[in-house]
């Protein structure tokens, strides 16, 4: 296989964009969860509930958009449940993460197989639609990289943008931020220090559904048990990488997403397949040991808070 027409061919690029949704989504949903001072690590839990009952709703209402819905809402539901357990219990969060996680792997997997069986999902279950851009369509190679994606690749960038704008330009933004950093200083300034970390986990969890939900209705129309494979971990070392920044989170993510592709692609070559299929989880290590020791957590990242009041 020669080496520069791998890197030369546009689907290799298209699938690098199109393999870091899942990652770039809940990488984002973590840094508004971090930025307001709690570490959740439950990212790859809701993608997997998010993802089942996506392909779930659907299936049964042969409509995708609903789909969609329901798994940005279950996902809301799952992240609201473990903001109340983080800021109003108190929970070790890290081991709060690992068992929405275990819990998540085990009831999806259950309901799948109590609900589909062994012929899993309908074959015709409707999935999101693929997106031809007009003008870019026609453009040699920038068309075939950009344009010809699921609506959730466009739907990324612009939640980029926005999450960019509201992180670094608003005043609820500033006060998420203050959250994560000092929030006695900012309880004293009159924020309502549980409240902000409420917004950052639900919005954490929304965008990680967002992420679950593209791998069941958006790559695929059907959904098996772990499908998901460790995309939550890696979203969480995408958002370190990107040291808790949207932009930088989604840079990360095309860098992981670069590397599965580059998988799938030298799958056809005669290289090892098991050392391939490896090849995305050496990326997030060597990225972690690079630039690990040089990122800088919000100061009150993971610190559990009881207000004054």
């Amino acid at each position: 296989m020669n080496i520069l027409s791998i890197f030369t061919n546009p689907y290799l690029w298209a699938s690098t964009i199109a393999m870091a949704v899942p990652l770039a989504l809940p990488a984002i949903g973590g840094t508004f969860s971090e930025r307001a001072g709690v570490v959740n690590i439950s990212m790859e839990g809701i993608m997997l509930i998010s993802a089942f009952v996506s392909v779930a709703f659907s299936a049964y209402f042969h409509n995708a958009w609903l789909g969609l819905l329901a798994g940005v809402i279950s996902g809301i539901l799952v992240a609201y449940v473990f903001a109340w357990a983080a800021a109003k219990m108190y929970a070790n969060q890290i081991v709060l993460g690992m068992a929405f996680n275990i819990f998540a792997s085990g009831i999806t997997a259950y309901l799948f197989n109590a609900i589909y069986g062994p012929e899993g999902t309908p074959f015709d279950t409707p999935k999101l639609p693929d997106v031809k851009i007009p003008v870019i369509d026609k453009i040699p190679i920038i068309g075939q990289i950009l344009s010809g994606q699921n609506v959730m690749v466009y739907i990324m960038f612009v939640l980029i943008i926005l999450s960019q704008w509201f992180l670094f330009k608003t005043t609820v933004g500033l006060r998420l931020r203050a959250v994560g950093e000092n929030p006695e200083a900012a309880e004293t300034a009159g924020i309502d220090v549980v409240k902000m970390k409420y917004l950052g986990v639900i919005l954490g969890g929304a965008f990680s559904a967002l992420g679950g939900a593209y791998l069941s209705i958006g790559v695929l129309n059907s959904f098996s048990p772990e499908m998901s494979s460790g995309r939550g971990y890696i979203a969480l070392a995408a958002m370190i990488f990107g040291k808790w920044t949207p932009v930088g989170s989604f840079l990360a993510s095309l860098l992981f997403g670069f590397a599965t592709a580059l998988s799938y692609t030298l799958q056809e070559s005669s290289i090892s397949k098991n050392i391939i299929m490896m090849l995305p989880y050496v990326v997030t290590i060597l990225a972690l040991i690079g630039i690990g020791g040089k990122s800088v957590a919000p100061a009150a990242d993971g610190i559990p808070y009881r207000p004054k009041k």
